[in-house]
C-alpha cells in the first residue's frame, strides 16, 4: 500500500497530511524541506515515545493517541507525526485516527474553514487538530463508564457467569491501561508547545494550547478515578467468587459427614459374615436400619444446626 498524500493551501499555508507514509514519501520530504535524517527515522519506526523536537526551521512532534478499534474490540495506540513551521504543517499517521481524516475533508472541501482557521497561523490550525483529538477521548472515556456501570451491576446481582465476569472485568483493566500508558507521556508534551515554542507558535496562542493541557489533566484524573473503580471491582467479584466456593464446599461438606455413619451402618451389615443367632435378625430389619440411618441424619442436621454451620 503506497502513501496517500493530501495538500490542502490557502495563500501561503500549507497543510499535507500523508497517510501510511513510505520510503518514497518520506525521501521526498527529505529533498523539500530538509528535515533531519533522525526526524524521518522516527516516522517510519515502529515505537517511539511521544516527544517534540525543536529545530531553527521547524519543530518535530511525536504523539501518540488511544482509539477504539473494532475488529479487536480494545482500545489500541496510534501515532501521529507532525511537522511545523510558520508556513506548513505536515501530518504522517497511519489512518488509524478517524477525526484526523475527517478534518482533512472538511478542509479540503471548505474554502471558508480554511480561510477562518488557516489565516491564523499553522500554530491556529494545529491547536484546532489536536482539540479535536483530545475531544474525541471523551466519547471512550464515557463508554467506558457506561462498561464499568454494567460490570457493577452484574458484580453485585450474580447473575452472570463468574468466569465472564473476571473476561469483561480483566478486558476493561486493559483498556484502562492502554489509555493511561498513551495520554501520560502527553502530559509532558503538551504543556512544551503552551511555553517553549513562540517562534512557530504565535503569542496570544497560549490561551488556546492551556485548555488542551487542561483536557488532557481531565482526562487523566477521569482515568486514575476509572482504574480505582475497575480495581475495586475485580477485588469485589474475586470475593464473591471465594463466598461462593466456601460455601458449596460447606454444602459438599455437610453431605459427605452426613453420609459417613450411613457408610459405616450400611458397610457393617454388608459385611459378607455369618451374624452370631442371638442377634436375631428377621425380615423387618432393613426398615429399622434405614430407620436408624434417617434418625443419624436428622440429628447431625439438628446438631450442625445448633452449631449454625449450616
Amino acid at each position: 500500500m503506497g502513501a496517500h498524500i493530501q495538500k490542502i493551501k490557502y495563500k501561503s499555508f500549507t497543510w499535507i497530511d500523508i497517510v501510511h507514509p513510505d520510503d518514497a514519501a518520506i525521501l521526498d520530504l527529505a529533498k523539500k524541506y530538509k528535515f533531519h535524517e533522525l526526524d524521518l527515522e522516527d516516522i517510519l519506526s515502529e515505537t517511539q515515545r511521544s516527544k517534540i523536537d525543536d529545530y531553527d526551521k521547524y519543530l518535530f512532534m511525536v504523539l501518540h493517541f488511544p482509539y477504539w478499534d473494532n475488529r479487536s474490540r480494545s482500545i489500541q495506540v496510534a501515532e501521529l507525526n507532525l511537522f511545523l513551521s510558520t508556513s506548513f504543517l505536515i501530518t504522517l499517521h497511519d489512518g488509524e485516527l478517524k477525526i484526523l481524516k475527517k478534518f482533512v475533508k472538511r478542509y479540503s472541501e471548505s474554502a471558508k474553514l480554511r480561510r477562518e482557521v488557516m489565516s491564523k497561523g499553522m500554530g491556529f490550525l494545529l491547536y484546532e487538530i489536536l482539540d479535536g483529538l483530545f475531544d474525541e477521548h471523551f466519547p471512550m472515556i464515557d463508554q467506558m463508564e457506561k462498561r464499568m456501570d454494567t460490570l457493577e451491576r452484574d458484580v453485585f446481582s450474580l447473575k452472570v457467569g463468574q468466569k465472564d465476569m473476571l473476561r469483561d472485568i480483566l478486558g476493561l483493566k486493559k483498556d484502562l491501561i492502554t489509555f493511561e500508558r498513551t495520554i501520560g507521556p502527553l502530559r509532558a508534551v503538551i504543556p512544551q508547545l503552551e511555553y517553549k515554542n513562540d517562534k512557530f507558535i504565535p503569542e496570544g496562542l497560549e490561551v488556546y494550547f492551556d485548555d488542551i493541557v487542561d483536557k488532557v489533566e481531565k482526562i487523566w484524573a477521569t482515568l486514575s478515578n476509572q482504574r480505582e473503580v475497575v480495581t475495586l471491582l475485580q477485588d469485589t467479584n474475586e470475593a464473591v467468587i471465594s463466598h461462593t466456593t466456601n460455601n458449596v464446599i460447606k454444602i459438599l461438606t455437610v453431605f459427605s459427614v452426613i453420609m459417613l455413619p450411613i457408610t459405616f451402618i450400611t458397610g457393617f451389615f454388608g459385611m459378607n459374615v455369618q451374624f452370631p443367632a442371638n442377634i436375631g435378625l428377621h425380615d423387618l430389619s432393613y426398615i429399622w436400619v434405614s430407620a436408624g440411618m434417617l434418625g443419624v441424619v436428622v440429628l447431625m442436621l439438628l446438631f450442625f444446626k445448633l452449631k449454625k454451620w449450616i
